[in-house]
């Protein structure tokens, strides 16, 4: 009996020596190539084998990068779990990446999360190459042809905004959440090019759409998925990482109900939107075998779109009435250039922006001390290159850290205040800034940036024509920290919507 015993204990041995021996070396691998990189690479705060600065960055986000841009400075290295991240910091380093060397820096990291619904596919996370080139000017010659930059793109902001208001005033001055009534708002223009529809702010489905749209949103950034990032093996197993999947699932659903409406009524003589260009396009490449036009992309451009195109905009959006009822003395000087230079009996348009300085300046200060996108979207480097002296190998993921550029003491008269003076001269002109950058710079720049700015802009300035915004009474002071994640969100909030009468006076 002991010679079998001996027999059957001898593989498992052998066994658990080798794992034993294997997690030892690999310790020790680790070890050795984090203190000897192969590499002179910039300096950062020192990483835990296997998890690196995740526990550090998990903390504060913020803070963090900013004590690394005071001690170590501009170019610092951070390991998120087992990657190396190159932390970029100031406008000076950040334009020298991404628009000097723009190709070198245009890639996209693979982030476990993200590529496990994305697939590299569609535009805002799609690798630096062929398809990403091609769906991106598609897109953006598509929305030029149904309306991006022309004014009937603008009558339907417009337009949309005075049904913003009329669905802001239903609820009679009492104080609300504007939080869903806006996205509803916003993303009906991107539907409208899109789909060639809006939908009404009581259509259950759609809201539920775009709540399972927020939640995906607020999951990517969550600690849920900072532990599938790190251990991307657990998307096999049940837990609530899932739910990340199923809601992407119902996104693609209800893409895919609109898609096969579309195929049913399809008329290449007739494209009523951004979904017949694509049918059309799908249908002329395919008998090429490297074309990058099908469903599934189809569906991840769309969704990109959409998220590019709606959430940005809708969140800027929501900071700025948050920062009207807390700065009442800014929302009325807005209001009085308003009724000064525009009167009642039309809405605002962009043929009146330049004489509108203090609204548009006020526009850029929500976004600048709103900060929507604090670190931008991840970068990649495309092949080996060289920055101020250190060697970036191709692959090493890249991060801006644009909240050190918005909050530069260098580039703004007051960069810890909310203050619109930040984009006016002493003569109370508009000035633009250079460094003004929440839409990203270089190749990768956001596709939705002309569509966001003019929807800021005819969003903004009709809301603070024929409403005030007023913080409710005994609600305390709110939190402008803000939630940090994909995109940096005001914590919820309820303000009061109230109707102003024609003399600009509050009803």
């Amino acid at each position: 009996m002991e010679a079998v015993a001996a027999i059957l204990n001898s593989p498992l041995q052998a066994v658990a020596s080798a794992l034993i021996f294997g997690a030892v070396f690999l310790f020790i691998f680790e070890i050795l190539s984090i203190k000897f990189p192969r590499y002179r690479k910039p300096p950062g705060p020192t990483p835990l084998p296997f998890i690196g600065n995740s526990l550090l960055l998990a903390r504060a986000p913020f803070k963090t990068f900013a004590q690394m841009r005071e001690k170590y400075g501009d170019i610092s290295l951070v390991y998120i779990g087992r990657t190396p991240t190159v932390v970029l910091s100031g406008f000076s380093v950040i334009k020298e990446a991404l628009v000097q060397a723009g190709v070198e820096f245009a890639g996209r990291p693979t982030i476990p999360v993200l590529d496990w619904i994305v697939h590299g596919l569609g535009i805002v996370m799609a690798p630096y190459g062929l398809s990403w080139k091609q769906q991106r000017r598609f897109s953006l010659t598509t929305l030029r042809n149904f309306g991006l930059g022309k004014k009937s793109l603008e009558d339907r902001v417009s337009e949309e905004a005075l049904f913003l208001v009329r669905e802001l005033e239903k609820q009679g001055g009492k104080p609300i959440n504007p939080q869903f009534t806006v996205y509803n708002a916003v993303s009906n223009i991107i539907c409208s090019v899109v789909f060639g529809s809006r939908f009404e702010y009581d259509d259950e489905d759609f809201r539920h759409l775009l709540h399972i749209i927020n939640r995906n949103v607020q999951l990517m950034s969550s600690l849920t998925a900072q532990v599938f990032n790190l251990m991307p093996f657990i998307k096999h197993l049940p837990g609530p990482h899932q739910q990340i999947r199923r809601n992407s699932i119902e996104v693609m659903a209800f893409i895919g109900k609109l898609y096969r409406e579309h195929k049913e009524t399809f008329d290449p003589e007739n494209l009523r939107d951004f979904l017949d260009a694509y049918i059309l396009e799908m249908d002329k490449q395919k008998s090429n075998p490297e074309s990058t036009f099908f469903e599934e992309n189809l569906f991840m451009t769309i969704a990109d779109l959409f998220l590019a195109g709606t959430d940005t905009t809708a969140t800027t959006l929501r900071w700025g009435l948050l920062y009207m009822s807390q700065y009442p003395e800014v929302q009325e000087r807005c209001h009085q250039e308003i009724a000064r230079e525009v009167g009642y009996d039309r809405t605002p348009s962009l043929n009146d922006k330049d004489r509108l300085p203090y609204v548009e300046a006020t526009i850029r200060e929500i976004q600048r001390v709103g900060n929507i996108v604090p670190m931008g979207v991840p970068r990649q480097v495309t092949k080996d290159t060289k920055l101020r002296g250190y060697t970036l190998p191709k692959g090493t993921q890249v991060i801006c850290n644009l909240s050190s550029v918005l909050n530069d003491k260098d580039h703004w008269k007051f960069p810890d205040q909310f203050n619109p003076e930040n984009f006016l001269d002493d003569q109370g002109r508009f000035c633009k800034r250079e460094s003004f950058i929440p839409f990203g710079t270089g190749l990768r720049v956001c596709p939705g940036e002309q569509l966001a700015r003019m929807e800021l802009f005819v969003y903004f300035s009709i809301l603070l024509q024929r409403l005030e915004f007023i913080w409710p009474d005994g609600s305390g002071t709110p939190d402008l920290a803000g939630s940090f994640g994909l995109l940096r969100n005001p914590l919820p909030f309820q303000v009061i919507c109230q109707s102003r009468d024609r003399a600009g006076q509050a009803k």
